[in-house]
């Protein structure tokens, strides 16, 4: 993220020095640390979050496609069924009512 380099942690430690003292230093950076851990942690928390709910609303998609297939096998089987019924109904009939259907690619 930060390209910090050693030489420029050197210089800002050089600078907190001559700004806040040696005597009050170690108390700052001590809540520095704090604070910017605290930050981290929120980041971290928020980030957790935000992965929970994608993979939430992929759980959902998924289940709305299952649901859509459900529903396609559904019509699937009563189409099934209901060619079925009918081929049965056509082999019920008397043999003079049937006609033989050939393949118009077959001769006569």
């Amino acid at each position: 993220m930060f390209d910090i380099g050693f030489s420029e942690l050197i210089m800002i430690g050089l600078v907190s020095l001559l700004v806040i003292g040696p005597e009050r230093l170690p108390k700052v950076a001590r809540l520095a640390g704090f604070w910017i851990g605290k930050t981290r942690s929120m980041v971290a928390s928020v980030k957790a979050e935000i992965k929970q709910e994608l993979q939430a609303e992929e759980l959902r998609q998924i289940f709305k496609e299952q649901a859509e297939l459900q529903e396609f096998h559904a019509a699937i089987n009563e189409t099934t069924d209901a060619a079925n019924s009918i081929k049965a109904s056509l082999a019920a009939l008397p043999e003079e009512t049937q006609v033989d259907v050939k393949s118009p690619h077959e001769p006569k």
